[in-house]
């Protein structure tokens, strides 16, 4: 469940700006809804968001003493519980379906699952799955199948008051049949980024270094400011709450605004970029331009200590900004159609994936909004975990072994 901000209405005003409720300012502000161990619906109040998410955490997890479960119940497999649904509910099945759904649990879905606690199979876990059968070559028509058997088996689950949640939930089923329509068509290597710093002039250099090393987007590294508005070194902050647009018939061309999708934020500044900024800032002092700059929801003209700009002091525009590109690009071999900034933003997330960084975390740096994005566009990259090998064989080969023993009996003696 989500945690609730009882001192503010979901909803935002015309100037979009956040209404504040009847209880603004009075009691606890932050509530977290949660499930006790007997399955009933609850709430805790608290003061700090970070304690409400802290609590969260251990509600989901089954730790928190107002929602402990039974240890039992916490370790119960998915083939355990699988095959109670299964047996439960196949009185009223066609011989067909009986044999159908034991065959699709037993291929499909136990060989996956089937050791794992229930409370740990994750979204992560069933969208990797589901990747991996389809880059495997499983017909869509069969996948939908062993999906919808895993959804109802886990929403029993839920019913049950064995699992919070179910992981199926958060899967777009319609989406990931179509090939993962996220996921990026080419991203940069190690090698490419640097040939790519290699071609861009000093000038531009720490640019890049904004996309591939914090996984800003083209707009918000144009829309970087200097001071600790955007880059705080002292904090080790980055804050990522404007981008930089051009529309001619609009607060006369260039103007700051909120992120795409509201995805304003601070996160970590990587201590080798804010060197990197801090050198650049030095050598190429930001150039002042007024402009509009609307992030409050009022439109307010100020001057902008902008990061990047011409070497005529303008803010770059899309056109100017891609005709500059287009050479860098060329001359450090990166693709025309798939190689643009944004690729950097694309080489960021799956450096970071690829070396082991929590999903949820590079949701919090890539300013997602939900996690389920982040996963479907970048789930490729999932390290795989290592699975053992040969141990239905194994297993069966011992007993075979045993069984042979047990049946040689010693000759009796004349």
């Amino acid at each position: 469940m989500p945690i609730d901000d009882l001192w503010y209405l979901t909803k935002r005003g015309p100037d979009k700006k956040r209404l504040p409720s009847k209880r603004h300012g009075r009691g606890k502000r932050w509530r977290v809804r949660y499930a006790d161990a007997a399955g009933e619906s609850r709430e805790k109040l608290f003061e700090r968001k970070t304690d409400a998410e802290a609590f969260d955490l251990k509600a989901r997890a089954g730790i928190a003493e107002e929602a402990k479960i039974d240890q039992a119940e916490r370790q119960v497999t998915f083939r355990e519980y699988g095959e109670r649904w299964r047996l439960s509910r196949e009185i009223g099945w066609a011989l067909e379906t009986r044999d159908r759904v034991k065959s699709n649990l037993s291929r499909h879905l136990y060989p996956v699952f089937g050791d794992r606690p229930l409370r740990l199979i994750r979204l992560t876990g069933v969208l990797e799955w589901l990747t991996r059968r389809l880059d495997e070559g499983t017909p869509k028509s069969s996948l939908k199948l062993y999906f919808e058997l895993l959804d109802a088996v886990l929403n029993a689950a839920v019913t049950d008051k064995i699992i919070a949640d179910n992981p199926c939930d958060g899967v777009r089923l319609s989406q990931v049949l179509r090939g993962m329509s996220r996921v990026p068509k080419w991203v940069p290597t190690e090698g490419d980024v640097l040939a790519l710093l290699d071609a861009v002039p000093a000038r531009y250099r720490a640019a890049v270094w904004l996309g591939a090393g914090q996984g800003c987007r083209f707009g918000e590294m144009l829309g970087m400011e200097a001071g600790t508005r955007c880059v705080d070194r002292g904090r080790g902050e980055l804050h990522v709450i404007q981008q930089l647009r051009y529309a001619p018939q609009e607060y006369g061309g260039v103007y700051l605004c909120e992120p795409k999708s509201r995805s304003s934020g601070t996160i970590d500044l990587d201590p080798f970029v804010g060197q990197v900024l801090a050198d650049h800032v030095r050598d190429f002092p930001p150039e002042p331009v007024e402009m509009v700059d609307i992030t409050s929801g009022e439109p307010v003209r100020r001057t902008v200590p902008l990061l990047f700009t011409t070497t005529r002091g303008n803010a770059f525009t899309d056109r100017t900004w891609s005709r500059e590109w287009a050479g860098w690009r060329d001359a450090a071999g990166w693709p025309q159609k798939h190689g643009g900034f944004h690729a950097l933003r694309h080489f960021f997330a799956t450096t970071l994936i690829t070396n082991h960084v929590e999903p949820q975390e590079v949701q919090r740096l890539l300013r997602h909004r939900t996690l389920r994005i982040t996963l479907e566009t970048y789930v490729h990259w999932l390290p795989k975990r290592d699975r053992p090998s040969g141990v239905i064989g194994s297993v069966l080969s011992s007993a075979a072994e045993r069984a042979n023993k047990a049946t040689i009996r010693p000759q009796d003696h004349d």
